[in-house]
Parts: structure tokens; sequence; C-alpha cells
């Protein structure tokens, strides 16, 4: 009877564990929701870039790389059976509109929308987002959303080798503490935060956007655009500010000017969202 006992309690404790294992989300079903891949990173975080390809920028008589400072992106990280979505969204004054709404009415939650670059033709705009939900259900909200700007949802195919930076590259990154990559021909350095933050308990990584992010756009001449996204706290709050551009004479040691951001809160008002702010329960 006793040997009976431990066989059910062990039963018991196998079931307890089995129910309680919970599957990674289907990144390949998020990707099809999307329409368009993207790539597992560190963390177990999904991460999908959306360059805005289609726009041609200039500031002065730059022309800036999608890469420098026009990549929308959306990162998911896994929550139990659920996720928590961030992203980056750049668009064009007459699309900003209509994006909100959709979001809105889907239950995700606008947390910014601010300029990055001045007196840049035509002028852009950036929509930081973030909500929690089943994947793939912020995924169909983000792709519905996204299909009413003009943001390529289709994958260009890649050259076969990135344009070569003219900067030193070595030096940059000595003289930030962290490497760089080459990103469509502009030098992207990421420097993590020493103490990540945090939104919903979970930790705030690079590939969710909670890096100190520069990067380097090569005029030639040794010189840069330089673009960068800082990210501050205190002990009440946490301020994210962009820098305006900067021409550097040397990529090393440019002084840039920061200038805040306007965070502004939007929550949603449909009651029958699938998806939900970060901070709790949409405001109706």
């Amino acid at each position: 009877m006793q040997r009976l006992s431990s066989l059910v309690v062990a039963a018991f404790i196998f079931v307890g564990v089995a129910s309680g294992a919970q599957a990674a989300p289907d990144w390949n079903a998020v990707a099809k929701a999307l329409g368009k891949a993207g790539t597992e990173m560190a963390g177990g975080v999904y991460r999908v870039g959306f360059p805005r390809s289609d726009l041609h920028v200039e500031l002065g008589d730059i022309e800036l790389k999608p890469t420098f400072a026009l990549g929308s992106w959306v990162a998911f990280a896994p929550m139990g059976d659920e996720a928590m979505v961030m992203g980056d969204l750049v668009l064009t004054e007459d699309e900003i509109e209509p994006v909100m709404k959709s979001l809105l009415d889907s239950g995700l939650e606008i947390t910014a929308l601010h300029n990055h670059l001045f007196h840049a033709q035509p002028a852009t705009f950036y929509m930081h987002i973030g909500g929690m939900g089943n994947p793939v259900n912020l995924a169909n909200a983000i792709h519905g959303a996204l299909v009413l700007s003009k943001t390529p949802l289709t994958a260009a195919a890649p050259p076969a080798a990135p344009p070569a930076i003219d900067l030193d590259t070595a030096a940059i990154d000595a003289a930030l503490g962290a490497k760089g990559t080459n990103a469509g021909g502009v030098y992207q350095v990421g420097v993590p935060r020493a103490e990540p933050a945090k939104a919903m308990g979970m930790a705030v990584t690079g590939p969710l956007g909670g890096a100190e992010a520069i990067n380097f756009q090569s005029l030639g001449g040794v010189k840069a655009a330089i673009t960068g996204d800082f990210i501050t706290g205190s002990t009440s709050s946490s301020v994210s500010t962009r820098s305006p551009i900067t021409i550097a004479s040397s990529p090393i040691g440019a002084n840039a000017t920061q200038e805040p951001s306007a965070k502004v809160g939007f929550k949603s008002m449909s009651p029958n969202s699938t998806c939900r702010p970060l901070r709790g329960n949409p405001t109706r």
C-alpha cells in the first residue's frame, strides 16, 4: 500500500511538471503573420527589421542610408505561452494617424512618438510601440498597421557582402569599448547597459532596444555622419534621448548636442482587442 501511494504521488508530480512546461513561441507562425521573417537572438528574443528602403531621405547634401536612421523593427520576448513585444516604427507624417489608430484598436500601446532627425526631407517620425499577448495575435496586429504605410514587407535579396565602410572601425570600437557591425554600409555599435531597464519584470535587453545605439555613416575623407540613441535614468523614471545628426570631421570624439525626445503614452480604446498594453489593461 505504501508503495502504491508513492507511485501515485510520483505520478502527480510528473503530471504537474508536464502541465507546467510551456512550449516556446512558434516564430515561424509569427513570421508568417508579420509577412517577413526575422532572427532569434540572445535570450530567445525574436527580432524582425523593416528598413524603409522605399524612402530617400536627405539632410543637407547627405542621402541617409536605410540602416543609418530609417530602420523600423519589432522584437518579441517569450513570457510563458505569451510574448511581450516592443518596437520602433519609422513613419512619414501622413502615415502616423492610420498606423496609430490601427495599433491602438488592436490593443497595442504607443509609448512614444518623436523626431530622431531635424530638418531632414522628407520628415520622418519614430513611433515606439509595446504590448503583450499571444505572439501571433501581436504579429497580426502589427502587420495590419504596417500595411497602412508604405513600409516594405518583403525582404530584398541581400548583397553578397555589405558595402565597405571607409572609417577606422577599430578606433571606434576602442573609443566606445564595444564592437560594432557593418549593416548595409553603416557601422552600428550597440553598448549594453550595465543594469538593463525592466518592463513587466523582464530585462529590456539589446535586441529589445535596451542598448545605447550609435550609427556611423561614412562621408569619405575620414568624415562621418553619426546619430545615437541613449538611455538615461533616475530613481523615478527613465528617459530616452536621441541626438540630432552630427557631421564629424573625425568619427572619434564628436560632440553631439542631445535633445530630449517627446515621451507620450497612448493606450488602446478598443474593448475587444486581443493584445494588451505593457502596463496592464487598456484604458477605456
